[in-house]
């Protein structure tokens, strides 16, 4: 068996190697400051969570087609006495023909997972846990796409539990308007031979939405609304619950003129998360603040600077939920550069005040 393989490496080399090959390269430097003022709730909880994560990334290409990336996330958390203390392999191959594209192995999350909303996966979730490790199958065509794709999150030990996502999301664009879905199962499996049985968890989360963008029409980058149908579902096997529906309905908003934007969501109708009190965020991954019934988040937010590159975000936001009102103050900023071919877009220097204006103006002249 020992020959076998190391055929079959060398075999796999010499094939590769008659392609024509292209070294490429990824570097991401993403630094994330979040306070949360959520005192006296029932569902949040007050922290505040700042980090810098550090994401080089090797490979190969052959064709424009077939690449394979190695690299590490590497987080350090602001405060922490460790140099890093947390980190994250990236190893993947990824194949982009249009219009399929395929990734699997150890790849970064907003690769698949940047678009899914909060009740989904939680702003920790993407500080914390910045790759994912399963594969990702997705057909495009311009602005509309389906997505299908596997997490694999724990492997099953003595002490571990087995846990795994299975989701897909899909966007259809008709004219001005858009059809969209998201949806995730999480499988929560216990631990081998358990001192204590366990039931074994499965929760679903599915939102679909009708909306209308009319940002091309106007001088906005963005001006979008969207009216959507969430439910969620689980079971906890061996408790003889059955499986539980969650319903509730979801309005956004979305509006940006020059780096000025706000961004409304508005969740009415069952709370999710049955289970939440016995196992907490080991089995929901979304925002536990739609443990509520009725919850509203406005975001307030200035892009100071926005490029392929360069992307920074100060954000204020409100959070009006169980007859309270909420605060957070959040700032993202965030470095990304390739050697990957793609089409750049134009760097926008948002400029508001008069003021800055004036000074740029005489340094002109």
């Amino acid at each position: 068996m020992k020959y076998v393989f190391w055929g079959f490496i060398l075999s796999t080399f010499f094939i590769l190697s008659a392609y024509p090959q292209q070294e490429v390269w990824k570097v991401g430097l993403n630094s994330f400051f979040d306070n949360t003022e959520f005192g006296h709730s029932n569902y949040q909880m007050p922290q505040t969570m700042a980090g810098v994560h550090v994401a080089p990334e090797i490979g190969m290409s052959w064709d424009t087609i077939h690449r394979v990336f190695v690299g590490v996330d590497a987080m350090h958390e602001l405060g922490s006495n460790k140099t890093i203390d947390y980190l994250n392999p990236i190893a993947y191959y990824e194949y982009d023909y249009a219009p399929f594209r395929f990734i699997m192995g150890a790849f970064p999350r907003k690769m698949v997972l940047e678009d899914y909303p909060r009740i989904f996966f939680a702003d920790s979730i993407n500080n914390y846990r910045p790759t994912m490790t399963g594969l990702c199958w997705e057909f495009y065509h311009k602005d509309s796409y389906f997505r299908a794709w596997l997490d694999w999150t724990s492997r099953q030990t003595h002490v571990r539990h087995e846990t795994f996502f299975m989701g897909g999301s899909a966007r259809l664009i008709l004219g001005d308007f858009y059809i969209q879905n998201f949806s995730y199962m999480f499988h929560y499996a216990g631990v081998i031979d358990p001192v204590v049985d366990e039931a074994l968890h499965d929760n679903g989360m599915f939102l679909t939405s009708l909306g209308v963008d009319l940002a091309r029409r106007t001088g906005f980058d963005k001006l979008d609304a969207s009216l959507g149908w969430a439910i969620g579902v689980e079971d906890g096997r061996g408790e003889n619950t059955g499986w539980l529906k969650h319903h509730a309905l979801m309005f956004e908003t979305k509006i940006e003129y020059r780096g000025l934007g706000l961004e409304n969501s508005y969740y009415r109708g069952d709370g999710q998360m049955a289970f939440y009190r016995d196992h907490g965020m080991d089995l929901y991954w979304g925002d536990r603040i739609y443990r509520a019934s009725e919850y509203d988040r406005a975001d307030f937010y200035i892009r100071f600077f926005q490029s392929d590159v360069v992307k920074t975000k100060l954000m204020y936001t409100l959070h009006f939920a169980e007859n309270q009102l909420y605060n957070e103050q959040s700032l993202y900023v965030s470095f990304n550069l390739s050697n990957l071919e793609k089409k750049m877009s134009k760097t926008y220097r948002y400029i508001w005040s008069p003021w800055i204006a004036s000074l740029r103006r005489k340094e002109k002249e």
